[in-house]
């Protein structure tokens, strides 16, 4: 019986051990890179590099189970990251050539040809004329800078006392439209006694500017106290709040001027000024305040012989101080930490001049204002109606019925 016998190629005789592959086949180049007998440092190297960034770059699409994938990522990124950062230290230009390039965005006109006549006739410039817009530009920076190159305006903190009165709304609606025109910052501290009435605190609100509206607890039997107290709740007031400004005491029966508290953001420490007042009983102005030499001040103005025993001769609308003062006793080197305050114990006509005595030690501390005290900012004229009283059973409706017969 005859037998067919098939002859194998050497290719499959051959045996794959330790998980030899039927399609790995090794080049001569191969074995003779992986001989280290012939071998050298340098193509080793070499090797291992195009290994690492096969590894790294080339999708790995057939990966053994148990393989940390992790690796090729980290590796991936650590490259990718060394390579960032050689591309961000490599100079692209010197520093030279970067401080004198133009980053400016101004649009540069085309040139242009310009003539000019002269009496000898007309001179042609160069074709490559153009106007120097750099120069322009840096014109044009600096006179935004100077534009919006301002300096804060110092806070105003207003004290008004106020009780109920025949001209009440008068008197705080005519104080309120003149804060309206002071440019801000300025708070408008309005004090009551013992209650905060609605018609107050609604020309308060109509007024447009900043208030706060304080009540005065504590008994007044007299005027002269019911002012003292009410100063003091503002006094309080601003010393609890750490208020930061120039306080002004602005009783609502006085007229001032917009002069007047454009100058008081220029006071310091202490400020004072000459007050017009109009003396009731003798019909006659009168001017209270200091004397000064420049900022300076070196006396005093007085007519009334019963008040020449104080030591400041100074209206309470006639003087303004930094709130610091009253808060901050280290700032000013004050002597004692006491609180600041209006004294209802001393007769009427003394309550100024104890109070400055607190705040300041003589006239060096003093600031004229304006220069040469020259001016007169505000007035005392002394309107109040005391015997003013509405008309009884008056109404409006009634008298809007009225009817007058023709004659």
């Amino acid at each position: 019986m005859a037998s067919i016998r098939r002859t194998l190629s050497p290719y499959h005789d051959r045996s794959y051990q330790n998980g030899g592959s039927p399609y790995s086949v090794s080049s001569p180049t191969h074995k003779l890179l992986s001989n280290s007998k012939y071998s050298s440092p340098l193509s080793t190297f070499g090797v291992g590099v195009r290994r690492f960034v096969a590894g790294v770059l080339l999708p790995q699409r057939h990966s053994r189970k148990g393989h940390q994938a992790w690796k090729i990522w980290f590796y991936r990124c650590l490259l990718f990251f060394l390579l960032g950062f050689l591309l961000g230290m490599a100079p692209f230009g010197g520093v030279a050539d970067i401080r004198n390039h133009d980053f400016s965005f101004e649009i540069k006109p085309p040139p242009v040809n310009v003539q000019e006549d002269v009496d000898d006739g007309v001179v042609a410039r160069p074709e490559n004329f153009v106007v120097d817009m750099v120069e322009l530009a840096v014109e044009r920076r600096l006179n935004m800078k100077e534009r919006f190159d301002f300096i804060p305006r110092k806070p105003l903190i207003v004290v008004t006392p106020t009780y109920n009165r025949a001209l009440q709304a008068f008197f705080l609606n005519r104080l309120g439209q003149v804060l309206r025109l002071v440019p801000p910052p300025l708070v408008w501290i309005v004090v009551e006694m013992n209650s905060a009435s609605m018609e107050t605190a609604d020309i308060l609100r109509k007024t447009g500017v900043m208030y706060r509206h304080l009540v005065c607890t504590k008994n007044s039997t007299t005027a002269k106290d019911r002012g003292v107290h009410q100063r003091n709740a503002a006094l309080e007031h601003i010393e609890h709040h750490k208020l930061d400004g120039i306080v002004y005491f602005a009783d609502d029966d006085n007229i001032y001027s917009l002069e007047l508290f454009e100058t008081l953001r220029k006071i310091s420490r202490f400020g004072t000024w000459p007050v017009a007042m109009l003396a009731q009983s003798k019909n006659k102005a009168i001017l209270e305040g200091p004397v000064c030499n420049g900022s300076q001040v070196i006396g005093w103005h007085t007519n009334e012989k019963s008040k020449r025993l104080r030591r400041f001769h100074v209206d309470m609308s006639g003087f303004a101080f930094n709130s610091t003062i009253l808060w901050d006793p280290k700032r000013w080197q004050r002597p004692t930490s006491d609180p600041i305050r209006q004294l209802d114990t001393v007769k009427e006509g003394f309550q100024e001049t104890t109070f400055i005595e607190q705040v300041v030690e003589d006239e060096s501390q003093m600031e004229g204002t304006p220069p040469g005290c020259s001016k007169i900012m505000n007035w005392h004229l002394h309107l109040e109606a005391l015997k003013l009283v509405y008309p009884r059973g008056w109404q409006l409706q009634k008298s809007l019925d009225v009817v007058l017969p023709f004659k």
